[in-house]
């Protein structure tokens, strides 16, 4: 949906599956049904999701026509891609195994090619779109010098990616991005740290790399670097680590980093300071009820001290919810983007709509996709048929963009 500059779209990581059968027969079934209740008279742009399985057997050419076919018939078009989750994304423990293989695994740079192939055949000249992939990494997985490996393997193939954008632009004349996400317990866990990431050690190690194989020097290969290489900005993760949006803005902007996405998601806001002790202890009976197998739902508390405290999933956090130090929790746990109240929790709502009042005043981006991808796990009074929960947060997204 173009509404002026803004596109608005969903990202199917929403619908399961893994084989390519799997994902087409749920685009079948939700996509028309979606695009006819939100954009009835206008081409959709689909942020589309595809498993690195899925992505092999797209490759077929049979395949690829019948689906490309079935785009131009539905008045469709892909207006983004979800190279995050690489395996199943639904009905299983998905946890951690999100960031497998990672950055630092030619599997990862193999599949992130594939999707950017496919993505080419599906564009027409002149295109701008991006891919959004991991933080690199899991943080947990590594410590001590295996740490420090892994940011020079993962840094290494991430510049091999825009190597490959930059040569494709230069043949295709279609401008790609790699947009990296991060997220909380991601190596680069916000945006602070991609930030610092970015102009300590990517650039140099950037410039370097291109200087030796392409004899450019260094102004030449920032500029090359800054257009393939982007932020996806999730406000649901921004929110969750207490990172101020404005500031955040600022700063990517002194360092001319372009937001190739912004992914629209809420988090789920505990505001504990306000309760007594027998409150949080009902608080924390609901709250079990979010605490599911499939997904990791890290918690950040901001303490009365103004520090924060980072627990690895809710059940970890769940203890410590007495503690009256524990002024207000954010757990991340997508949840609904139209949704402000649930009972005694809240969400992150209001960390979207002063991102759009950002937005309104200085461009941010021109893509807005909505991510809530829990609509399986949600707690059962909380669930809603998808198509209308997907078209209503599409819905409440436009209205406030206009």
């Amino acid at each position: 949906m173009l509404l002026e500059k803004n596109k608005i779209t969903y990202c199917t990581n929403i619908h399961k599956g893994e084989s390519w059968t799997a994902h087409f027969t749920e685009f079948k079934k939700h996509v028309p049904r979606i695009r006819q209740q939100f954009s009835p008279d206008e081409y959709f742009g689909l942020g589309l999701r595809l498993s690195a399985q899925a992505a092999r057997e797209l490759q077929d050419e049979t395949t690829f026509d019948i689906f490309k076919k079935w785009l131009k018939e539905n008045r469709v078009y892909i207006a983004t891609m979800n190279g995050f989750p690489y395996g199943e994304f639904h009905n299983t423990a998905v946890k951690d195994k999100v960031h497998f293989p990672d950055w630092t695994s030619e599997d990862r740079v193999a599949y992130t090619q594939a999707l950017f192939q496919i993505l080419t055949k599906l564009s027409s000249q002149n295109t701008e779109a991006g891919i959004s992939t991991s933080p690199l990494s899991y943080r947990h997985w590594y410590e001590g010098n295996e740490y420090e490996k892994m940011m020079e393997a993962a840094t290494s193939n991430i510049i091999q990616i825009a190597d490959y954008l930059y040569l494709l632009d230069k043949k295709e004349d279609k401008t790609f991005h790699l947009d990296i996400e991060p997220e909380p317990d991601g190596v680069l866990e916000t945006a602070e740290e991609f930030i610092e990431w970015y102009v300590n050690i990517l650039l140099p190690k950037g410039i370097k790399f291109f200087h030796e194989k392409h004899g450019l020097k260094a102004e030449a290969v920032e500029s090359i670097l800054k257009k393939h290489i982007r932020i996806c900005y999730d406000i649901c993760h921004i929110a969750v680590g207490f990172e101020n949006q404005s500031h955040t803005l600022k700063k990517l902007r002194k360092y001319g980093i372009q937001v190739g996405k912004v992914q629209v998601s809420a988090a789920l806001k505990i505001q504990l300071k306000k309760h007594s002790a027998d409150k949080r202890k009902k608080i924390k009976s609901t709250l079990e009820k979010f605490n599911e197998p499939v997904y990791l739902h890290q918690v950040i508390a901001m303490l009365e001290s103004g520090e924060l405290k980072r627990y690895k999933d809710l059940p970890d956090a769940l203890p410590d919810i007495e503690r009256e130090e524990h002024q207000e929790w954010r757990s991340h746990f997508h949840i609904p983007i139209f949704t402000e109240k649930a009972g005694d929790l809240e969400s992150t709502q209001s960390e979207i709509l002063d991102l759009l009042e950002l937005h309104k005043n200085q461009a941010v981006s021109t893509l807005f996709e909505v991510e809530t991808y829990t609509w399986e796990v949600l707690p059962k009074d909380m669930q809603q048929p998808i198509e209308d929960s997907i078209v209503r947060e599409m819905q409440w997204l436009k209205s406030k963009l206009s």
